[in-house]
């Protein structure tokens, strides 16, 4: 068989660097990027956002609930949503996705703020990009493009991500900080015959 032995897929594989919509994901790092230039959700006038138009039925419209999710899964599903709170938290994991947290006044109000318009010239669903444009009060504006989803085979995550990822999901899941620790240290070992017996300590 051609390639085999020689052509490997799990390389490929792709990791979401947070717990919401695939699709979505360039657009939270955009908002991330956004806020660690220094600019504070209170000088936000508007977000423009420049997307694909077979994502819109799905993760922008109606517009309206986007901008404010009735449930913690409808969030994962809304740009706008995820946009904010990743504005604010610098993430987007399970902490995001609570019932207080897309209640959160201030983060509604900046997903309020944030509209789109369809790029013809997109390339979905062949790559998954992500665009704002910020306007803010003094007229000024502040514009951060994605070209591919971070964790995808084109932007892939490193280790020390993959790791704040599983500690902040165990951390979430209630495990204890040292206790998610060292399973991850465990976890580098794992398909070393003396540390498979150390995974019992692990089962509920």
């Amino acid at each position: 068989m051609e390639g085999l032995g020689d052509t490997w897929y799990l390389p490929r594989d792709g990791f979401k660097p947070y717990a919401c919509g695939t699709m979505t994901q360039p657009f939270v790092d955009c908002a991330i990027e956004l806020a660690e230039q220094g600019v504070a959700a209170g000088d936000i006038e508007t977000i423009s956002c420049e997307v694909a138009e077979g994502t819109v039925h799905r993760l922008w419209e109606p517009l309206s609930v986007k901008h404010r999710p009735p449930t913690p899964y409808a969030a994962k599903f809304s740009t706008p949503y995820c946009m904010a709170v990743g504005f604010f938290d610098r993430r987007a994991g399970f902490a995001q996705f609570t019932e207080s947290r897309v209640n959160d006044p201030a983060v509604l109000a900046l997903a309020s703020r944030i509209r789109y318009s369809i790029n013809p010239h997109d390339e979905y669903p062949r790559n998954f990009s992500g665009h704002l444009r910020a306007t803010l009060n003094n007229g000024s504006e502040h514009e951060v493009r994605r070209p591919h989803m971070r964790g995808g085979i084109h932007a892939p995550l490193s280790s020390e991500e993959l790791d704040a990822k599983f500690l902040d999901n165990a951390l979430y899941g209630g495990w204890s900080r040292e206790q998610g620790e060292r399973f991850r240290d465990l976890s580098h070992t794992v398909f070393s015959p003396p540390t498979l017996d150390a995974l019992t300590e692990f089962r509920s």
